[in-house]
């Protein structure tokens, strides 16, 4: 009987390991060098420090939640970061006009527009979503510099600054939006019929068409998400600035797939995890301050996320793959 119970418990204990070896994977590796910095950099573990950390993180946090369901589907997203520049570049605009709501509502219905013309042209233009964002990343890019001609755009309104100075509870506004975005995404993901769709697309998508369901608005859709979480993230940055810069947001989208696939979401699709993500863009947020306190020179920092996205991408091709049993 005794015997019978462990061997029972071992197994569940193993399925449990195969079901979430991914966010298991980057949560102790988060432990270790959340211990390491600790140690070693005297600053690292002050409030005052953790707290900017969140901040700082925070649009990260909040476009990795739709990157996690644009991966899953087996899509990508490349244009995030120049959505991210523009939308930072035009609400400093609109906002200069006097009418920071209308700048506000406008930049997130830009940055939803953006996402579903990404969405439209790789679903029913059945063009592959690495060309149509690559294109974009470009195309975007540029238009955010014509408009302001390489300048940045003060803002000054006392209804947009508090979205990325404000202060609640002793944490930034943008760590509560980023909180308020990943248990939204958590919940869609894991408990609506939305969320099994997305990885039913990515791991089975013929099957799915057959029951009937229209996988290409699910495509659409997790793009148009991306699209509207960059727009996010961008009036987030420029409010945290008190500037609208067409610059904003560069390389941003390497640090948002990194943190996705980071937290164990599959390149292939079919498997993914919000927490996994969120995790992995705490990891990244870490390693940034840790070796910004160590006093390391600022330009091995990409250098080292660079690295961290090849061994984060053989992970998850490989040791990923082998513990969940998720095809290949």
């Amino acid at each position: 009987m005794t015997t019978t119970a462990t061997t029972t418990s071992s197994r569940q204990l193993s399925s449990f390991v195969s079901r979430h070896f991914g966010v298991l994977s980057i949560s102790v590796v988060f432990v270790v060098l959340f211990a390491v910095f600790s140690v070693q950099a005297d600053a690292f573990l002050t409030v005052e420090n953790q707290v900017n950390v969140l901040r700082q993180i925070a649009p990260t946090v909040i476009v990795a939640m739709a990157m996690t369901f644009v991966i899953t589907t087996g899509q990508i997203d490349l244009s995030v970061g120049s959505v991210l520049g523009l939308s930072a570049a035009l609400l400093g605009m609109w906002a200069a006009t006097g009418s920071p709501v209308l700048a506000l509502v406008g930049t997130l219905v830009v940055g939803l527009v953006v996402g579903l013309v990404n969405g439209a042209l790789a679903a029913y233009g059945r063009m592959q979503s690495f060309i149509v964002t690559l294109a974009a990343l470009t195309a975007f890019r540029g238009l955010a510099l014509f408009l302001t001609e390489g300048y940045s755009t003060p803002i000054e309104s006392t209804f947009l600054l508090p979205l990325g100075q404000g202060k609640l509870l002793g944490l930034y506004t943008p760590t509560w939006i980023a909180i308020a975005c990943v248990a939204l995404a958590w919940y869609v993901f894991n408990h609506t019929r939305f969320g099994r769709y997305v990885i039913a697309v990515g791991s089975n998508a013929e099957s799915l068409r057959r029951s009937g369901v229209d996988i290409r608005k699910i495509q659409m859709g997790v793009l148009a998400m991306a699209g509207l979480a960059a727009a996010l993230a961008g009036v987030i940055t420029a409010a945290r600035l008190a500037s609208g810069s067409p610059n904003s947001g560069t390389a941003f989208e390497l640090e948002v797939i990194t943190a996705v696939v980071l937290g164990g979401t599959s390149l292939m699709g079919g498997r993914g995890s919000v927490i996994g993500s969120a995790i992995g863009a705490l990891t990244l947020g870490i390693i940034s301050n840790g070796l910004v306190l160590l006093r390391v020179d600022v330009y091995w920092v990409p250098i080292v996320q660079g690295l961290i996205l090849v061994l984060a991408i053989l992970m998850n091709t490989r040791l990923f793959g082998r513990f969940s049993g998720a095809k290949k």
